[in-house]
């Protein structure tokens, strides 16, 4: 009985230990781990909702900031950890990425301000004297609860560059006739110059995302041909992104009148707004609107301070499309979610009204949004309730990585950013 006992615990403890590594091994993501946690900002200081990159040795910081609903002050410690291209751990020790500590505890707190809805709000800048990147490369920021890593609140994405290939490039209209008014595609050449590159198709490896993006970003791991120390990428079959619609949106920095795609506000013990029924938009023609490129910004234009005096609301989305529910559903995404595909943006149809509802809760300010159609199979189309166009103003980032034979880590050594409407 003993022996049975002792080879069943074995087994367990493989079985857990299996796990653990199967977890630790997949990629990180943006991601929030607490549905407490509200409102999570993460962007180069020098501009809200901007890129989260910074250039190494250079005192530009990233700022993080995000509400805790529960209020009250908890113990939130964090740490960066060294990842590669594909945002798996590099797995060296922090010593070779880190300055001084390996982590440290978050301090700027403060308190909501006349808010229906009482919360804590954090907030934090990178590098810091306690924690600061010695080399380049992606790099994921976790915070987490009393000082336990396995206590994960959130994730976000960090990029480190340190410049040394000049970059190229620019937005062309497919080279595929049948995409040519959908789609736009994206051409550049890497200028390694005195980088030692000997093998391009290993050593050098290039992310092109729009619109910050991930899930929708291609990885060219081949040039299409090499011209002296010139990498060049622009071959017909690579490159091309379809070039969707731009971003529905709405504005609630004021709670005292309807605004924009606003039905009706009621004030009450909580605050819930009725958004106007939105149309399904993939028709023939694309139609002009600005957007911020499926960013938001927290913004309180009855208050002073927008970080702990703007207020939350439950947001009613509805939908109207011809697309019947027994076919797939329909999701609402944008970076106030993280663009992710869960319970928690997917909408409801209503029969007795034919439209599909969802129901959000989020602080005030001024937000972009699109809607999602997943089929049955489970395979997620992005334009298919939207429509693209051509024409649709789009911000494209190019990131480049290199690690030579030998090394142990992939660094970021270019960047770029793209508009569709900027040349």
């Amino acid at each position: 009985m003993s022996k049975k006992y002792e080879w069943f615990k074995s087994v367990v403890l493989i079985l857990i230990l299996l796990q653990s590594i199967t977890t630790f091994a997949q990629p990180y993501t943006d991601s929030v781990y607490r549905h407490e946690i509200k409102s999570v900002e993460f962007y180069n200081s020098a501009k809200k909702a901007s890129f989260p990159l910074i250039t190494l040795n250079t005192g530009e910081t990233v700022t993080l900031g995000f509400d805790n609903l529960l209020g009250g002050t908890l113990n939130y410690h964090y740490t960066i950890e060294h990842c590669d291209a594909d945002w798996n751990s590099s797995n060296i020790s922090t010593a070779e990425y880190l300055k001084n500590y390996a982590d440290d505890r978050i301090l700027n707190y403060s308190y909501s301000i006349a808010t229906v809805q009482k919360y804590t709000h954090y907030e934090l800048k990178l590098p810091n004297e306690n924690i600061a990147p010695k080399i380049p490369g992606n790099y994921i920021l976790k915070v987490y609860e009393d000082s336990d890593p396995t206590k994960l609140v959130l994730t976000r994405k960090l990029y480190v560059v340190s410049p040394k290939i000049n970059i190229a490039a620019e937005i062309v209209p497919s080279s595929d006739n049948a995409t040519r008014q959908t789609n736009q595609k994206i051409n550049f050449t890497l200028e390694y110059g005195a980088l030692r590159v000997q093998n391009p198709n290993r050593d050098v490896r290039t992310l092109v995302m729009q619109n910050n993006r991930s899930e929708t970003g291609i990885m060219n791991n081949q040039p299409t041909y090499i011209r002296g120390t010139q990498l060049v990428y622009s071959d017909i079959t690579i490159n091309d992104f379809q070039a969707g619609n731009e971003f529905r949106h709405f504005d609630t920095r004021t709670l005292k009148l309807n605004s924009q795609n606003i039905l009706h506000i009621y004030r009450d013990t909580a605050n819930t707004v009725m958004m106007l029924t939105d149309p399904d938009r993939n028709k023939a023609n694309y139609t002009l609107e600005y957007d911020l490129n499926g960013s938001y910004y927290i913004l309180n234009q009855d208050g002073t301070d927008p970080r702990i005096d703007a207020d939350y609301a439950h947001m009613i989305f509805s939908l109207s499309t011809s697309r019947p529910p027994n076919t797939g559903s329909v999701y609402i995404v944008g970076r106030f979610n993280d663009y992710k595909l869960d319970e928690h943006s997917k909408m409801t149809f209503d029969e007795s009204g034919n439209k599909y509802f969802n129901s959000t809760f989020l602080k005030q300010g001024v937000y972009d949004y699109t809607y999602v159609w997943v089929d049955k199979a489970g395979k997620p189309d992005i334009n298919a309730l939207e429509g693209s166009y051509f024409e649709t103003e789009n911000d494209y980032q190019l990131l480049v990585y290199y690690r030579p034979s030998g090394a142990r880590w992939e660094e970021l050594v270019g960047y770029k950013l793209l508009n569709s409407s900027k040349k």
